[in-house]
């Protein structure tokens, strides 16, 4: 793995707001009112597939690393269903900000800054690799792919989530939430960086991903869900085979 995935102009972009990572009605608003599904969506995956049933811990005993882990949205949840979770960020600004979060909280999680291909490169490995709204924002896609599944264990899991590269993307994502309605800081996005479930699912070759799920926003309540529409937002898991 000798390219970087690290983006100067994304880690900037994102250190720049690092303060906002925690308030619901800030830059990260719309992350926030999308969690619940993306929570949703990953204690049923990562359940189903270790055989982890109902309760308040289901985790407990599993290792998991929230790459891109901002000020740590996903990170704590998954700490608070028991997992063993590491956080790794590119900024320096928003590791210290989740930091602050898990320790007002009382969470004992493992933040780190530096690239999931470093990590991987000291031989690191977890049960689960979450990499949610990162892949669109790092500078080689497939170097990143690459790495994602390096660090996951024989049986292992990989999620992914993005969004997708439409024109409904551009419309709703970018020119509605960034231009007109002002939900993220205008230049969050850039659309020729998303990327396509297929395109997703081609760098992860030779792993098979499952079929991708759609995450739909119902904008007359407000509320995220899973759905069949891939239009938008979308999850791609993968699993590495054991050994």
């Amino acid at each position: 793995m000798s390219a970087t995935t690290l983006d100067p102009a994304e880690i900037a972009k994102f250190a720049a707001m690092a303060e906002a990572w925690w308030d619901p009605k800030g830059d990260f608003a719309p992350l926030h009112r999308m969690n619940p599904a993306r929570l949703g969506f990953l204690r049923e995956a990562i359940g189903a597939h270790f055989g982890r049933g109902a309760g308040r811990r289901p985790f407990e005993g599993l290792t998991m690393i929230d790459v891109g882990c901002g000020g740590g949205l996903v990170t704590e949840p998954m700490a608070r269903l028991g997992a063993t979770v590491t956080g790794l960020d590119g900024a320096e600004e928003s590791v210290k900000a989740a930091q602050a979060h898990a320790i007002e909280g009382g969470l004992a999680i493992d933040y780190r800054q530096g690239t999931a291909e470093d990590l991987a490169a000291s031989g690191a490995a977890f049960d689960v690799v979450l990499a949610l709204e990162i892949i669109e924002h790092v500078a080689d896609m497939y170097a990143f792919c690459e790495a994602a599944v390096a660090l996951a264990k024989p049986n292992g899991l990989v999620i992914f989530s993005t969004i997708n590269r439409t024109a409904k993307a551009r419309a709703l994502a970018i020119t509605a939430a960034e231009r007109i309605l002002r939900w993220v800081p205008h230049g969050t996005h850039d659309f020729e960086k998303l990327v396509k479930p297929d395109e997703l699912a081609a760098a992860l070759l030779p792993l098979v991903a499952d079929a991708p799920v759609g995450l739909s926003f119902n904008p007359l309540t407000g509320a995220w869900k899973t759905s069949e529409d891939v239009s938008m937002n979308y999850f791609l898991t993968v699993t590495k085979p054991a050994v």
